[in-house]
């Protein structure tokens, strides 16, 4: 793989920390900022709305600018947001400071997508993108459990400022590794019309409503799993980021594997790993009590869902791919409004009384929504075509 990915995997680590630190150090912060575990949880789902918004507007403003300094000024935006969230004395200015850093997560991830696939062969480019969200999924294996540890034991803001040091190395790394130029110049990027005609087509809208359900559904059964794991489970707070780990560990391994069998068939990979999930997260609702089956649940939860990634990723920028990175960005900003449709869920079912368990059960069924929005999709005209998605160069 080209050096210049690592960049952008860097990158991705430090997106994917903010991200999903929070979720392990939800109570401290709750207890903090003296606000409900429902409360607390709207860090997570705001940073997931923020994240849809910028991935549209910012993807749309940046169009015409050259993909490099594009990240490079995204990478600033992520600086600024965790440094204010270290620095925050209330749960507002908390809030303010996710929105701003979440705000270049979408069009990050977007722009990075479209650069992935352009730097590596025809055959590779469901890989390359793997590749970049390894960087997301490593901060899940070693970050995120690393970052609720220093949270817990030097308090949640010392987490912060690591994320933004973690930033600005990641900044380096895009201005050294990245080249200037990623297979269109800036003449030859398209303009702002011809992106949105992209979403002209029905399968470019099937493609966003698939990733916001089969990913939502994922999401938020991981949202509130720090609860499930302490008050159904029994584990204690102390072992809550060594079982994140596992749970990385599964996304990491996921990722790898849904890249590579997407290249080979997307479309089949899609539905079995969207219906594994379904069953995975109830299962996960029905054993919750046995720390054991728990451990076993929480690592096939994360190698199923997120192995689902890369093949969402390219199933969209197929179906745009004369102009792939709006309807990217677009389809990132979609990971985020599953990401905060599932917290939103899962928040309703714990305010409602139905207990730790009933956010993976909502996950469940949202999850199965999306295994038949893909079954419309492939039925629907063009689907059944499109096995395997070219990205062109």
């Amino acid at each position: 793989m080209p050096v210049a990915l690592l960049a952008l995997a860097i990158g991705g680590f430090g997106i994917g920390l903010t991200e999903f630190v929070i979720m392990g150090l939800l109570p401290e912060v709750s207890t903090d900022f003296a606000v409900s575990e429902t409360t607390a949880g709207y860090l997570i789902s705001g940073y997931a709305l923020s994240v849809a918004i910028g991935a549209i507007a910012l993807t749309l403003a940046l169009t015409r600018v050259p993909r490099k300094f594009a990240l490079l000024g995204l990478m600033v935006l992520f600086i600024i947001g965790n440094l204010i969230s270290a620095i925050s004395p209330d749960y507002a200015t908390m809030m303010a400071g996710r929105i701003i850093a979440a705000l270049c997560h979408g069009a990050f991830f977007g722009i990075g997508s479209v650069v992935a696939a352009q730097l590596v062969a025809p055959d590779r480019k469901a890989s390359a993108i793997a590749f970049m969200f390894g960087g997301l999924t490593l901060a899940n294996v070693l970050g995120v459990p690393l970052g609720t540890m220093l949270g817990q034991a030097a308090g949640w803001r010392s987490t912060f400022w690591a994320i933004t040091a973690i930033g600005i190395i990641a900044f380096i790394g895009i201005a050294l590794l990245v080249p200037a130029h990623t297979g269109r110049n800036e003449e030859a990027t398209p303009a702002v019309r011809t992106e949105l005609a992209a979403f002209a087509s029905p399968q470019v809208w099937l493609s966003i409503a698939l990733t916001v359900l089969g990913y939502g559904g994922m999401f938020g059964g991981f949202t509130y799993i720090a609860f499930t794991l302490t008050e159904v489970s029994g584990f204690s707070a102390g072992a809550v980021p060594w079982l994140l780990v596992l749970f990385g560990v599964g996304l990491f391994f996921g990722n790898i594997v849904g890249g590579r069998a997407a290249d080979r068939d997307l479309v089949r990979t899609l539905g079995v790993l969207l219906a594994a999930l379904t069953i995975v997260l109830a299962v996960f609702a029905l054993v919750a009590t046995s720390q054991i089956l728990t451990v076993v649940a929480l690592v096939l939860m994360g190698a199923v869902g997120f192995g689902t990634v890369p093949a969402l990723q390219m199933r969209v920028m197929g179906y745009a791919d004369q102009a792939p990175t709006l309807a990217s960005g677009a389809n990132i900003a979609a990971f985020n409004v599953g990401n905060a449709l599932g917290a939103w869920i899962g928040g309703v079912t714990l305010a409602a009384g139905l207990g730790y368990t009933s956010p993976l059960w909502a996950g469940a069924g949202v999850t199965a929504l999306g295994l038949l929005v893909l079954l419309v999709a492939v039925r629907a005209p063009g689907g059944e075509r499109r096995t395997s998605v070219p990205v062109p160069a």
